[in-house]
């Protein structure tokens, strides 16, 4: 099914370690070691979502309804998610692949021997 809240978010980076719950310019995020993997924007409806470039082409083209980015955002390592719209399976792997990209490799490491 499609359509989330940040709480749906928060659960579904539940199982990453040393996730928690902040705030990133004034809206709630969630972080592993003080960086940021997601935060809501000012607007309550968008989720400023970690990736690569590589794979915000690909989210953008295969399902322009739930992710996009702005200008704003061309130039850095971020894709736009519309909760509303995106698929909740999705949103596991969406944010582990974040996690991959910012956690300490001792700490993905550590994670992966125990998968």
């Amino acid at each position: 099914t499609a359509g989330m809240t940040f709480l749906d978010v928060v659960e579904a980076a539940r199982h990453l370690p040393e996730v928690e719950v902040s705030k990133s310019y004034g809206t709630p995020s969630i972080k592993v070691r003080d960086k940021m993997l997601a935060r809501m924007k000012e607007d309550g409806e968008t989720l400023v979502l970690r990736t690569d470039f590589v794979s915000r082409q690909i989210l953008t083209q295969a399902d322009p309804e739930a992710f996009y980015f702005t200008d704003h955002y061309r130039d850095y390592p971020l894709v736009l998610v519309r909760l509303g719209a995106v698929q909740r399976a999705a949103m596991p792997d969406l944010l582990e692949r974040a996690w991959r990209e910012l956690a300490p490799k001792s700490l993905v490491a550590k994670f992966d021997t125990k998968k």
